[in-house]
């Protein structure tokens, strides 16, 4: 099979080392927007900037090229990856929207809304820029360095096309990444985007130090919050007691390696959102994301309170510990998802 990864930063990267090595063998391309990159790349046989330490296989090359020149790069593919944050997903759709070469897109989260609007999932994003593009998502609790290290992984191919989610399985599929297929690729992408909010309060929480059962109490509640959003979404259920759902946010809650719980306890220390995000060196999509969560769960009338104080937090409207007490201070219910 031939595959494109079209974004080199560490997920991108990862993705596209398992896929030619691992027992993928499959031949693939990792592009970069930035040409120093490109250049770095493919003398090093490494991503020295955002993977250092993970040696490109054989079957891996680095493709140097403009971007108006990838539609035609990618025609005789079998299928392409979208690498990119989610901030570029929209255009990298609009690049691709008349490609014969079925797209999947390997980033999670809520598109930033623009301006009066709101901010939208891949798969809207995709239906209003590319409406003919056979497309999908891969997602699933993993972090890069553990995948292309070629540690166990199981992840989720979303699709509402069969002979696509069929591809995706059998173009990462390997020794040590089991991909499953689902066809709720609402609530493959709800999981991926609300689990990053959450990331960050649970991060919050052990920055605190409030302890194990507060932690617990986060994951779990967090989780009916995710359940909710995507229910009202058109999503099914058990999709959130899978991989996608259950799996990447206890991950990203509870993983050191999660760029979004870092934010929480960076946080928790004092310091402002724009150091804490200075500080990762890499995008944490849930400082963004979770705004348009908020802003979407408000318009279809539903309550996610973790959601809400984490965005006060981010806006400055709340101190660590003011988040924490506006949560505990709330009136007793009756447990619901």
């Amino acid at each position: 099979m031939k595959i494109t990864v079209l974004g080199a930063g560490a997920w991108g990267t990862a993705l596209a080392i398992a896929a030619a090595g691992n027992g993928g063998g499959h031949e693939v391309r990792l592009w970069a927007r930035n040409p120093a990159q490109t250049a770095d790349m493919k003398q090093r046989h490494e991503n020295l900037r955002y993977l250092p330490g993970s040696p490109f296989p054989p079957r891996l090359q680095v493709l140097e090229a403009g971007l108006d020149e990838l539609p035609d790069l990618l025609a005789t593919d079998d299928l392409g990856g979208i690498a990119t944050p989610m901030a570029a997903l929209r255009d990298m759709l609009t690049l691709l929207r008349a490609s014969p070469v079925p797209v999947v897109w390997l980033c999670k989260g809520f598109e930033r809304a623009a301006g009066d609007g709101i901010g939208l999932l891949g798969h809207e994003i995709c239906a209003e820029v590319a409406p003919g593009l056979q497309a999908g998502a891969l997602s699933g609790p993993s972090f890069a360095k553990e995948v292309a290290a070629g540690r166990p992984t199981a992840l989720v191919a979303a699709s509402d096309s069969p002979e696509l989610r069929e591809r995706l399985v059998q173009a990462f599929h390997g020794n040590s990444l089991r991909v499953y297929a689902n066809d709720d690729l609402v609530g493959v992408e709800v999981g991926g985007a609300v689990k990053n909010v959450m990331a960050i309060a649970t991060g919050l929480c052990d920055g605190l130090d409030l302890g194990l059962n507060a932690r617990a109490a986060l994951i779990t509640r967090g989780l009916a919050e995710m359940a909710r959003l995507g229910l009202a979404l058109g999503a099914k259920a058990e999709t959130f007691m899978g991989l996608s759902g259950l799996g990447d946010l206890v991950l990203t809650a509870t993983g050191d390696l999660s760029r979004n719980r870092q934010v929480g306890l960076l946080l928790a220390k004092g310091l402002t959102l724009q150091q804490a995000v200075d500080s990762l060196g890499h995008v944490a999509e849930g400082v963004y994301s979770a705004h348009t969560v908020a802003e979407r769960a408000r318009a279809l009338g539903i309550e996610l309170p973790i959601t809400e104080a984490v965005v006060d937090l981010l806006d400055g409207r709340l101190q660590p510990a003011e988040a924490v007490a506006a949560l505990m201070g709330r009136d007793p219910v009756a447990e619901r998802h």
